[in-house]
């Protein structure tokens, strides 16, 4: 059971879903959709942006919920409830409606089980996975409707087959010391010589 948790915890790391919010920003100006490319990249910016800040502030500062086991949000639930949604509704983004719904509905139950998958893996608490779930599915609804009202040129299958090898290469892909990084971010910026650790 903990083997089919990693793997599914292996979907939102950042050598998987980066990537993939990159492609999605490619694809877009590939079809001339200068604005809906500018929307997204700052739109999922901001996603991140709300990441590593609320570690950061954790890691230098403290500040954060400990009475809810708070340290920062989730980035791979963050990444996964932004990329996927997104990413499953373009693909299908010139098909029907009953298509274009269903398949946005698979991105959020993939991006949901990705979310999930980082309490069993013991790498958050609850508060951290809702919470950064919540504001990747905030950039996803933000996002979503400005295509609806723009639909981008017809790159479907270039997008699913730019995904799916992003999938099949999930398990071999090496994480990246994002942790370390932030942490050694915040240390600077606070002059503390040791972070403030997540004891839960």
């Amino acid at each position: 059971m903990m083997s089919w948790w990693n793997g599914l915890s292996m979907l939102g790391s950042l050598p998987i879903t980066g990537p993939l919010g990159i492609a999605i920003a490619a694809w877009l100006l590939a079809g001339r959709s200068w604005r809906l490319s500018l929307s997204w990249c700052l739109l999922f910016g901001l996603g991140m942006l709300a990441v590593v800040a609320t570690k950061v502030a954790w890691i230098g500062w403290g500040v954060g919920m400990p009475e809810m086991k708070f340290g920062g949000l989730s980035g791979h639930a963050m990444r996964a409830c932004a990329v996927f949604p997104v990413a499953f509704y373009l693909a299908f983004n010139h098909s029907e409606d009953r298509s274009r719904h269903l398949a946005t509905v698979a991105g959020v139950v993939l991006a949901l089980l990705i979310s999930v998958s980082r309490v069993p893996v013991h790498a958050h608490s609850w508060a951290e996975v809702v919470l950064g779930a919540a504001v990747g599915f905030a950039v996803a609804a933000a996002f979503i409707p400005i295509v609806h009202s723009e639909r981008p040129m017809r790159f479907g299958r270039t997008l699913a087959g730019v995904l799916l090898p992003l999938l099949l290469i999930a398990p071999q892909a090496e994480p990246l010391p994002t942790e370390r990084w932030m942490t050694a971010l915040a240390l600077y910026l606070s002059g503390h010589e040791k972070p403030f650790e997540r004891r839960w």
